[in-house]
């Protein structure tokens, strides 16, 4: 392997300030919310532009994305304006120092999903929670599921160790799924004998190519649970209900799609009714297998391949 020291570059007051806040105490958590895989209704990448958004946040670390990211596999976007070349959607791959709102401070990597070098990246990252003295890392994204958008929605909680997500029910048994640079990183921090966790929250499947601030605010107040932080999330609040409003909208002026939304809810509410509890991930002995929760999501997959992938 190639020195993962060669693909970052730390700004060094900004790394003091980090090590000086560590000294007193423990290190900051890191949150991470790549793009570029699987992340339905932009549950992960939406969460990183509110927390970018609404806390102060300070460029730590920046990762050579000229490196990572194959560029005939996801073209970055370019404006023609007239008859020049206006600007360039440069992709990017960084960490930032954040601070919630009571001050405290974490890091967020966030950007685009590496194409090539996953080992070296780990690596680095890993060199970066060393460093710091991490005490958590914690990733968010996005899965679509067979759920409607009218009931709670709930997460997949993953980790490196059982007991940082005892409090959660298991929704999979073992399932095999393509891998991302983010799952990847969990397993090399946890094998290094690092703390990891991650939350995929279900988005409903009819929903998983749109903006669904719903599932952004799910997966940021899961992640305020873990680790203690107060991530402002009233902004995301507001932009979940208007989304909310906006898809009752168009469900009512569609009897096609109004009957999709209604199989679901019965198929939601039959499961909730045989547990006697008030979700759907009350027992998972009385949920879809995993065959046919991988089948979904190798159908989303081969949407996704049709498409093209994107930024």
């Amino acid at each position: 392997m190639l020195d993962p020291s060669e693909i970052y570059a730390v700004d060094p007051a900004v790394a003091a300030e980090v090590t000086a806040r560590a000294a007193l105490g423990s290190g900051p958590v890191l949150v991470h919310a790549m793009h570029g895989f699987v992340d339905a209704g932009g549950a992960g990448r939406r969460a990183a532009e509110h927390l970018t958004e609404e806390l102060t946040t300070t460029r730590l670390a920046t990762f050579d994305a000229d490196q990572l990211v194959d560029y005939r596999s996801r073209r970055p976007m370019m404006t023609f304006d007239a008859t020049t070349w206006s600007s360039y959607d440069e992709p990017v791959l960084v960490v930032d120092l954040v601070r919630d709102a009571e001050g405290a401070p974490f890091l967020l990597l966030h950007g685009a999903e590496p194409d090539v070098q996953w080992e070296r990246f780990t690596a680095a990252v890993r060199q970066l929670v060393e460093r710091f003295d991490v005490p958590l890392t914690v990733g968010l994204h996005g899965i679509p599921m067979g759920v409607p958008h009218t009931r709670p929605l709930s997460v997949t909680a993953h980790a490196t160790r059982p007991e940082l997500v005892a409090d959660h029910p298991a929704w999979f048994g073992s399932v095999q799924v393509p891998a991302s640079a983010a799952s990847l990183l969990e397993l090399r921090l946890g094998e290094s004998g690092h703390d990891a966790m991650g939350f995929a929250v279900h988005v409903p499947h009819y929903l998983a190519q749109s903006t669904y601030p719903q599932a952004s605010m799910i997966a940021l107040e899961n992640v305020e649970r873990a680790t203690g932080l107060d991530l402002r999330l009233r902004a995301l609040t507001d932009a979940a209900e208007e989304t909310i409003a906006e898809i009752e909208r168009q469900v009512e002026g569609s009897e096609e799609v109004a009957a999709v939304v209604h199989a679901l809810e019965e198929q939601y509410d039959a499961f909730t009714r045989s547990t006697g509890r008030t979700g759907l991930l009350a027992n998972t002995t009385q949920l879809p297998t995993a065959d046919e929760l991988g089948a979904e999501f190798e159908r989303f997959l081969a949407e996704r391949t049709d498409d093209g992938p994107g930024l």
